[in-house]
């Protein structure tokens, strides 16, 4: 049986050393420099996003089962913007392979080639949903065989949390020698996610309008975003970080429409100033933004919080909470220990 033709893909003219893409027997040239690889990489992307029509078929192209899982399932989805990276990764890679060649062996070779075990143990599982929407949902298959994929192994959880004088290092030690932009909003990410154990995500798009500074209750999804796994229930802000609150939007004035700012937009991403900080305070490169979530679940545990309202205030269930956080509340397994 003949092999498929593969879809439009880029060739470097050796004569000419310039990129053109190549669709079947016809040759676009981009007009780019062999030096201007991203820049044909765009010119390809809008050239399929043009010519490239996605037919039903039992052997398809990853890239057009990727278009079609993506564009029939993932948009509109809160997840979407997070994952545009992965797919990205993945079409470069496993873009002109057809489903058939999604085999063990191929992850084997994908993940050596990634060199970031839990990005892509997330993206080969991208990979096999995508296979399955094309057999099942689309209305393009089914697959002639489907796919058997090897993923990394799961990585071991993160505990690692701040002790009290810890934390006071990286607000005095870290954050306090930034630049005035990057401290303010980075003290306040830090603040909120030490007191409430908020995702880093969901503190970043929080704006003015989800904090009520009367009630001390604070929303954690915008309107008309749907919930997903990552829960994010309302959580009750304490007399500290509403004392925090109250004098940041004093400070912001009334047309500050998000509590991190910038450019007249949330602030989603501290990473770069997180990592400075982090390097300033003299702490480990395990010290993540999402290590307050762990540092609030622990240190409300060894106080003696009650694990039901612990778990509805971090937006984790009950289970989760005494199963990752649960030895570190001073009476566990205390009767046990002292059974004679």
């Amino acid at each position: 049986m003949p092999r498929p033709r593969s879809g439009p893909r880029l060739w470097l003219d050796p004569a000419r050393e310039t990129w053109s893409v190549i669709d079947g027997r016809k040759t676009v040239r981009t007009g780019c420099g062999k030096s201007e690889l991203q820049k044909a990489k765009d010119f390809l992307r809008d050239y399929l996003a043009a010519n490239h029509s996605i037919a039903a078929g039992a052997d398809p192209l990853i890239a057009d089962m990727l278009k079609v899982y993506s564009d029939e399932w993932l948009t509109g989805k809160p997840s979407a913007a997070s994952v545009a990276a992965d797919m990205v990764n993945l079409e470069e890679w496993w873009g002109e392979k057809h489903a058939s060649e999604i085999t063990p062996e191929n992850c084997t070779r994908y993940i050596a080639h990634r060199s970031a075990p839990t990005i892509c143990r997330r993206e080969i599982g991208m990979l096999h949903a995508a296979a399955i929407y094309w057999h099942k949902k689309s209305g393009k298959g089914p697959l002639r065989v489907l796919p058997l994929v090897a993923k990394p192994p799961m990585p071991q959880k993160r505990e690692r949390w701040l002790t009290r004088s810890e934390a006071a290092q990286f607000l005095w030690h870290g954050i306090r020698r930034l630049n005035p932009g990057q401290r303010k909003r980075l003290f306040r990410f830090f603040i909120i996610g030490w007191y409430t154990g908020t995702r880093h995500t969901a503190i970043g798009r929080t704006s003015w309008k989800m904090v009520d500074l009367e009630t001390g209750i604070m929303q954690r999804r915008p309107e008309g975003l749907a919930e997903t796994k990552k829960r994010t229930p309302p959580v009750r802000a304490g007399r500290r970080l509403l004392s925090h609150l109250r004098r940041w939007r004093r400070l912001d004035g009334p047309k500050a429409k998000y509590v991190m700012e910038y450019g007249g937009g949330p602030v989603l991403d501290h990473g770069e100033g997180w990592r400075a900080a982090r390097k300033l305070a003299g702490l480990s490169e395990d010290v993540t933004p999402h290590t307050l979530r762990h540092s609030r679940a622990t240190h409300m545990m060894r106080q003696r919080v009650d694990p039901w309202q612990a778990a509805r205030s971090l937006g984790m269930s009950l289970e989760m909470l005494q199963t990752t956080y649960g030895h570190h509340h001073p009476d566990w397994q205390s009767e046990a220990a002292e059974a004679k």
